[in-house]
């Protein structure tokens, strides 16, 4: 792991930089969120959103640095692996409280991990390879794996299908109760209103210096409020004049007048991610393997990311799923594949492919207005190649319930940052919408996360993306760069995918 970990320090990722200045204690800030989270319990949803204001209440054993490395954050230190790479000791924090006064210990890792495994998507991509979870003492777990599985500590520290650590005895599913070992707890929420996050008193920071979402984290603010603003030129409104403190994701053509302002200014992540198109494999017309190569084929990449970015200062026309200088950068089965915007070929291979006319049911949000002005092109070359499209815009919290039912839908527009583990995107475990579960993912997959090696692993993660390329899960749409707003008043905020706002102040 820790040659691993200083492999990906030559990659790409975005830096989280320390703040260092002296900062007031006091206040309460406002932040203007895309929409109101479908779910508080992190586990059962991948949604960013989720994960932004529940990283706040809930902890992890492990979290990122500013560099992407795993570093300890409920665990004392990184795990002790043993020769074989089956057997994972981790020790865990004393001291540690919940929400609720009680002491934390491994029973209640124990019991976290085995609901992970059960309800999240990520928890049960990783459960095929465990044997058995179990507490050594009570501030120690023992992780037996079937097999090696390098993946194994990013998932731990992964906020989005978190594996979040509960008491033993608040383990329902659905969660009743809201009880973490986070700097904040939950207060009160008020559905499409706010969700109300006081200081929690007796919150215990690693010690040190803060370093990306791991290191000490602090508790300057006394509230934090998150408030679902859905409309995208609201949330512009509101940044230019000074409404919220944070407000997340920024059209990117409003970058200049945000600029401008005076009581607020962009934040911007460079590069940030990828805008995603995710087949239904399981049921519909995408279930078909040609059907899928047939739309990829119709559309055009260039077009969309125009659309949705304006200025290439925004976006890049990239099929590589990890860009350039990262580690993990390969063009295996780019080519041919990729930006085709070839309606007519389309047209012929969907009727090859058996095509019939059937709606092909798209599924978007225009709380991210980038992927409605994407699905708008999508449609428009789709049916120039002759299919039926049914574009449904929904709001955010219902497109993540509605992506969970195949029987609904056949592409959701989504999108993701870069991670610093290609065995973190959703769409390579079978249990996540989109279901791909083929003999093919299953065999590079598993090779790939069952190696150790980091050279090895780069070379079998080329083999990965080749056969996404080859059986189409997902679609890459290109590389895009992500604009938020923050108040001048704000201090503390360092630039990142999730938005954190411990070590966060208010200007006195």
């Amino acid at each position: 792991m820790k040659t691993f970990v200083a492999f990906l320090l030559g990659t790409a990722m975005v830096a989280l930089p320390t703040t260092l200045m002296a900062q007031e204690k006091g206040g309460v800030i406002n932040v203007a969120t895309i929409g109101e989270p479908p779910t508080l319990d992190p586990m059962s949803s991948t949604a960013d959103l989720v994960g932004i204001v529940t990283q706040h209440i809930f902890e992890t054993l492990y979290t990122f640095d500013k560099k992407w490395s795993v570093t300890p954050l409920l665990a004392e230190s990184l795990p002790e692996i043993s020769a074989d790479g089956k057997t994972y000791t981790i020790k865990l924090r004393t001291g540690i409280k919940f929400h609720d006064n009680t002491d934390m210990t491994s029973e209640d890792v124990v019991a976290s991990l085995n609901r992970w495994m059960k309800i999240a998507s990520r928890g049960k991509q990783v459960a095929g390879f465990i044997d058995s979870i179990t507490a050594a003492d009570p501030a120690t777990v023992k992780i037996s794996l079937k097999q090696p599985y390098a993946p194994l500590t990013s998932l731990l520290a992964f906020n989005n299908s978190a594996a979040i650590i509960i008491p033993a005895e608040k383990q329902d599913e659905p969660m009743k109760e809201f009880i973490g070992t986070g700097p904040y707890m939950l207060k009160e929420r008020k559905a499409d209103q706010y969700i109300q996050l006081v200081r929690f008193d007796g919150y215990k920071s690693r010690d040190g210096e803060s370093d990306g979402y791991g290191g000490a984290r602090h508790q300057y603010l006394d509230e934090i409020r998150f408030v679902p603003v859905p409309d995208a030129n609201t949330r512009v409104e509101a940044a230019v004049s000074g409404q919220y403190d944070y407000v997340d994701s920024i059209p990117v053509e409003s970058f200049d007048k945000l600029k401008a302002s005076t009581a607020s200014q962009p934040v911007i992540l460079k590069p940030f991610g990828y805008p995603v198109f995710v087949f239904n494999t399981k049921e519909g017309i995408a279930k078909n393997i040609e059907v899928r190569k047939a739309i990829r084929q119709a559309l055009s990449m260039e077009d969309m990311l125009a659309a949705a970015f304006g200025s290439t200062d925004f976006y890049t026309l990239d099929g590589d799923i990890y860009p350039k200088p990262y580690a993990w950068n390969t063009d295996a089965g780019v080519k041919g594949n990729y930006n085709a915007a070839d309606p007519e070929g389309a047209a012929a291979a969907a009727k090859a492919a058996g095509y019939n006319g059937e709606p092909i049911r798209i599924l978007t949000s225009r709380q991210y207005e980038f992927h409605y002005k994407m699905a708008q092109v999508a449609a428009e070359y789709l049916k120039a190649a002759g299919f039926a499209v049914d574009l449904q815009v929904v709001d955010w919290a219902t497109l993540t319930q509605r992506r969970t039912d195949p029987k609904l839908w056949d592409i959701y527009i989504s999108h993701s940052p870069f991670l610093p583990e290609p065995a973190l995107i959703g769409s390579l475990s079978p249990s996540s919408p989109g279901w791909w579960d083929t003999p093919a993912r299953k065999s590079v997959v598993d090779a790939f996360t069952s190696e150790v090696d980091p050279q090895k692993r780069v070379a079998l993660w080329a083999n990965v993306q080749k056969t996404m390329y080859d059986e189409v899960p997902y679609m890459k749409i290109g590389d895009f760069n992500a604009v938020s707003a923050e108040s001048t008043k704000l201090e503390g905020v360092d630039p990142a995918p999730w938005p954190y706002f411990w070590n966060a102040s208010i200007k006195k």
